[in-house]
């Protein structure tokens, strides 16, 4: 029998419980870094140093970091589940606890492409510096989608959301557009799971079990559920 497709929209509070800071849990700033200076095409038009600093930091931050509780059992989960995590998260973390099926939607943090053309893309472990140059000769920056840019992978999301039998959301405030949107994918009927520390605002949803704790806390009681309905 074909495994239920489980579809999961997580964000920056399950990342968090392994130590990376989110922008919206600090007055704007990231590590001292305000986001406008650093996370837009402006900023790095204006200063491409100063953003090349800020994602290599961010980078080795992701690297010293370790999946937690709450990564771990969405991996677990596909011995049971066909698993599709759509994530805002640009760190690997999802990965390295074992997922198969991770699309990033603001792009990965270990990838650098052309500032010209989207398409060249590479992986990246250490710093990129000013100068480091892609295959079309132009500057590589990093792999990410900043604020004020299209999300390419929105569309491939939406499709995900659309096709799962059951939906859950997990670590994320659901106020960043389109991402957020995603809910509304959802059909209708199926069974919906909210797990965030403090659960935001959603329109009303048919079939929400929602769970206020932390995506570490909060994880092994929705597995529990769901083993009951698979």
């Amino acid at each position: 029998m074909a495994k239920k497709k489980l579809v999961v929209l997580s964000g920056a509070g399950i990342s968090a419980e392994s130590g990376l800071k989110t922008f919206r849990d600090s007055d704007g700033l990231w590590e001292g870094y305000d986001i406008h200076e650093v996370a837009t095409p402006t900023a790095w038009k204006r200063n491409p140093a100063l953003v090349l600093e800020f994602y290599n930091f961010r980078r080795r931050n992701v690297k010293d970091a370790l999946p937690n509780q709450a990564h771990h059992i969405l991996a677990d989960l596909q011995e049971h589940f066909d698993v599709q995590i759509v994530t805002q998260n640009i760190d690997d973390l999802h990965e390295r606890a074992g997922s198969k099926n991770v699309l990033h939607l603001h792009g990965e943090i270990f990838k650098m492409r052309s500032e010209t053309n989207e398409s060249l893309v590479y992986p990246i472990e250490g710093d990129i510096q000013i100068g480091d140059k892609a295959d079309d000769g132009a500057q590589l920056r990093p792999h990410i989608v900043w604020f004020e840019e299209p999300v390419p992978m929105i569309e491939n999301a939406i499709q995900l959301v659309k096709s799962a039998d059951i939906f859950m959301v997990v670590g994320t405030s659901l106020v960043v557009y389109p991402a957020a949107g995603l809910v509304d994918y959802a059909p209708w009927q199926i069974p919906k799971f909210i797990v965030d520390k403090k659960i935001p605002y959603t329109s009303p949803l048919y079939n929400l079990t929602k769970i206020e704790k932390t995506a570490t806390e909060g994880m092994p009681l929705l597995k529990e559920l769901l083993l009951d309905i698979k």
